[in-house]
């Protein structure tokens, strides 16, 4: 059995870049880089988000000044968020503001809660409705775009959005150049540094996660032309915006003048019941509820092996996999680069592990498992999210990650020591399933 260790921040592949520019008269591409690779959309979900906001709008379902309640689930999420108590609300008005301009999460969960009753619902409205627009390739699982590893999308089916949101609710879209909104004692600015400094860019959308690097789809319309351009994975706001300015530079002169637009069709509504339903099952055609990150899973066959339920397995990697939660990532909240022009748009703070990783040959006597992954540094995120779930409970415990080799299967059992008996292990493990980690107690 070979012995892994990782050090307390695990290493992660950086982001791959993708981009697109969309003539939006014709519907011609001008430039596209991997423009049909997954990616993980960050904060530009709320794109989906407002476009559901704006539908909801339209049908006389909701009006600007109607109340948005903020639940205990929506007050909880990380920052950025406005901080609303739970219990409290904001309007409709305030609320899409609060998305476009500080990309507020607390406010997006609060918004699909509203519009869809849950978010796990909305999720899948927002997942039908792509399909509706012709975003073959995107599917969602939470309002705001916090990590989750099967909320993918593309560079096209992002500008494609950012199309339909222009031409499907023109009365709404002014709402993208909000330069700032006061919100009680607070001046909130927009993270989009384009707006203002571009002449004719319009808006859309900043976002931000590590896994996916920073983000921003951008409309320009001027003298008669207009194009959507995109660019995912920028390893800076800076250098985001530099690669986004030089592509509206070169490609915006070569778009067409005038024209009524290209069309992005939309099919036609369904009864919500029939949408649920349809969403459920697109979504669970097109990508796996969670897995490892978006350039391995389809690129490593063994990996995405190690996810098959009804692959045949050897005893060992049964064993391995036994009474473990499929391993979802903790969600990354790390700061922008120090000196970043962009450094506030950052959709989510910093949270250092409670303890560093330990070589596991240290380790002996019983010990806690939380989860099995085929992926290093997702061993080593299980362990991070076990320990923002069990606090206290697991404030001496020891993590580590152990890699084994079942016939063939490379996995990597995330767990901790420093157990003195079977007792306080299986206690400790009962503690941690109260608080939603599924765990199992073994000798090391």
């Amino acid at each position: 059995m070979a012995v892994l260790s990782l050090a307390a921040s695990p290493a992660h592949a950086a982001p791959k870049y993708a981009g697109i520019v969309v003539d939006a008269n014709t519907g011609k591409v001008l430039y596209g880089d991997d423009p049909d690779g997954l990616r993980y959309p960050a904060s530009l979900t709320k794109m989906m988000t407002l476009y559901m906001t704006f539908e909801a709008l339209e049908s006389g379902r909701i009006r600007l000044d109607s109340k948005v309640p903020i639940s205990a689930n929506a007050a909880k999420e990380p920052p950025s968020k406005l901080g609303v108590r739970a219990g409290g609300s904001v309007t409709v008005d305030q609320a899409i503001k609060a998305l476009v301009t500080r990309s507020a999460n607390d406010i997006a969960t609060a918004l699909g809660e509203f519009v869809g009753g849950s978010e796990s619902r909305f999720a899948q409205l927002m997942t039908n409705k792509a399909r509706a627009l012709g975003m073959t390739r995107t599917t969602y699982r939470n309002a705001h775009g916090l990590p989750n590893t099967a909320q993918m999308t593309t560079a096209r089916d992002q500008a494609r959005l950012g199309m339909a949101l222009r031409q499907h609710f023109p009365q709404y879209y002014g709402y993208f150049s909000t330069r700032s909104f006061k919100f009680g004692k607070q001046t909130i600015g927009n993270h989009n540094r384009l707006l203002g400094s571009v002449d004719g860019v319009d808006g859309i959308k900043t976002g931000y996660i590590r896994a996916a690097g920073f983000n921003l789809v951008t409309s320009m319309q001027k003298d008669g032309r207009s194009i959507v351009g995109v660019v995912i994975g920028g390893r800076s706001g800076a250098s985001r915006d530099a690669q986004m300015r030089k592509l509206v530079a070169e490609y915006f002169p070569k778009a067409s003048r005038g024209g009524k637009g290209a069309l992005i069709a939309q099919a036609p509504s369904a009864p919500v019941g029939d949408a649920l339903a349809a969403a459920g099952r697109l979504a669970a055609l097109d990508l796996p509820t969670s897995g490892p990150l978006p350039q391995v899973r389809y690129e490593e066959q063994q990996v995405a092996a190690a996810y098959a339920p009804s692959q045949k397995r050897s005893g060992e990697a049964l064993k391995a996999l036994a009474d473990v939660a499929v391993p979802i990532p903790a969600p990354e909240y790390v700061p922008a680069e120090q000196g970043d022009a962009g450094s506030d748009e950052v959709d989510a703070v910093t949270t250092a592990s409670t303890t560093a990783n330990i070589p596991a040959a240290t380790v002996s006597g019983w010990v806690i498992q939380v989860g099995v992954s085929p992926n290093q540094a997702l061993a080593s995120e299980l362990l991070q999210k076990a320990q923002d779930k069990g606090g206290k409970v697991l404030r001496t415990a020891k993590p580590f990650t152990v890699a084994v080799n079942a016939n063939g299967e490379q996995l990597y059992r995330a767990r901790f020591g420093g157990f003195e008996s079977q007792k306080t292990a299986v206690n400790t493990c009962n503690a941690l399933k109260k608080q939603g980690v599924n765990c199992w107690a073994s000798q090391q």
